[in-house]
């Protein structure tokens, strides 16, 4: 039974590579249009990759027999190959013969194109008497938005009156509009119909703010998705749901133009509802809203308060002087800070977390609100650790130097370092040391514990006492 169904919806199923614009002529059923005052409910679905899925539902009086159906409102950067339409009153009675996508669309310079060659009629306020006067004149070009009229026997152009159209040309239409060639045996006097496409010119992203207490231990997070509708079409009361994960997709059409929103530093309650989906995870607006075109929304994700922080300090150490003296060359590191936090039930969240930015704040001894640093994190599963880079320490700095290199065989070396840290500040900290090291290598001796933290980084904890320093060695063996 289920494969008969999907057998016939992907009969009913119209993808159409290539789209001629024309009107369907008229058959023995007549023509039917459909506006968007038609709709019963319509869902959007937006990808992260600047692609939206509609699915329009309208309830329709079409006559059985052939006929062609104007259908109307529908997005600008609709792909047409995408369509599909269906009747559900009586699944299998509507049948589409032909399928044409017309976006010729009402516009002054389009509407002057269509009457080159063609005869209007100009208006233009007369100085002396202060009336409106009427001259006909015929259109010969209107290249570069410039009309060229010919007057009687005379040519000009830059006319300052308005001018006067006597009707809207047979191949102009206001909005993008489907136009189907259907085939109907439905007998009764209406039916619902269901219309679903893949458009260009939506995405959406998550924005997060965090603010840190005064101790750094604890933090309060909000997030917001930012819907951003390019798609030019208008999408009232809809029911909204997006779509978190990398969704392949051939390259084709893209025209994505992102709008950046407002971020808000508190957030309401959270207003979508998450399942997983797929391989993918979808989020579901609780109500319907209105995305309107050429605009950026914003909504509530989620708030997580008081979620425990962790923060940490790290210098990233030499990496590119393994394979040789570097002679008696002292370099100076950045120490960088970060926190972490875990997305898990226990630590106030366990939801998904839509790649985004995190924003990151603090208030100050004044109780004014600063920033304090930014990092992208990508996709991110519950209870896995969420870690951001926020900038560089100003009160700690280290120094790197290479204190010995030799050849201990014709494939094996050792290297030597120290590094030697200076805190600043007024209270005791650990430095995370680590660095990439290349070959089959093994740690000799360190002046703290030492780990292999992988095949190529090695990871060093080194506590520094407040307004103290601290120097820290290490020995590695490499065979190449």
């Amino acid at each position: 039974m289920k494969i008969k169904k999907l057998f016939g919806l992907c009969v009913t199923m119209l993808m159409v590579g290539m789209v001629g614009v024309f009107t369907c002529p008229a058959h023995a059923g007549g023509t039917s249009v459909s506006k968007a005052s038609d709709q019963t409910a319509l869902e959007v679905t937006v990808y992260n990759n600047n692609l939206g899925l509609v699915k329009d539902r309208r309830h329709l009086a079409i006559p059985p027999g052939t006929l062609s159906l104007s259908f109307m409102d529908v997005a600008e950067q609709i792909n047409p190959a995408t369509v599909y339409i269906r009747s559900l009153t009586s699944p299998g009675s509507l049948a589409v013969l032909e399928q044409n996508y017309e976006y010729d669309l009402l516009n002054p310079a389009r509407l002057l194109d269509k009457y080159v060659g063609q005869e209007v009629k100009l208006y233009s306020r007369n100085p002396y008497t202060d009336k409106e006067e009427t001259v006909t004149a015929r259109v010969l070009s209107n290249a570069g938005g410039s009309p060229v009229f010919q007057i009687g026997s005379e040519i000009t152009f830059g006319h300052p009156g308005r001018i006067i159209f006597p009707r809207i040309p047979d191949n102009l239409i206001s909005r993008p509009s489907l136009i189907w060639l259907l085939k109907n045996d439905f007998k009764g006097k209406a039916q619902d119909i269901e219309v679903a496409y893949l458009t260009g010119g939506m995405s959406w992203r998550a924005d997060y703010v965090l603010v840190l207490d005064e101790e750094d231990r604890l933090g309060n997070l909000s997030g917001w998705v930012t819907v951003n509708n390019q798609s030019g079409a208008t999408y009232a009361n809809a029911t909204l749901k997006l779509v978190a994960g990398d969704v392949n997709r051939v390259p084709e059409y893209r025209n994505e133009r992102v709008a950046r929103g407002v971020m808000m530093d508190t957030a309401a309650a959270p207003q979508f509802q998450e399942e997983s989906f797929f391989e993918y995870h979808l989020y579901s607006l609780q109500h319907p809203t209105t995305l309107k075109e050429r605009s950026t929304k914003q909504i509530s994700l989620l708030t997580a308060p008081e979620i425990q922080i962790k923060k940490e300090y790290r210098l990233n150490n030499a990496g590119d002087i393994y394979y040789e003296d570097a002679g008696d060359r002292e370099t100076r590191r950045k120490v960088s800070v970060s926190v972490e936090f875990k997305n898990t039930e226990a630590n106030k969240m366990g939801m998904p977390l839509p790649k985004g930015i995190i924003r990151t704040y603090k208030y100050d001894k004044s109780n004014s609100l600063q920033f304090t640093g930014e990092d992208t994190i990508q996709h991110t599963p519950k209870d896995e650790a969420v870690r951001l880079k926020l900038g560089d320490v100003f009160d700690v700095v280290a120094t790197s130097k290479q204190t010995d290199w030799k050849k201990i065989s014709k494939d094996t070396s050792e290297a030597s370092f120290k590094v030697t840290i200076r805190n600043h500040k007024n209270e005791d900290i650990q430095i995370l040391l680590s660095d990439s090291v290349p070959g089959d290598w093994r740690i000799m001796e360190s002046s703290h514990k030492a780990v292999k933290a992988s095949s190529s980084l090695l990871e060093m904890t080194v506590p520094v006492g407040k307004a103290g320093e601290t120097v820290a060695t290490y020995r590695v063996r490499m065979r190449f």
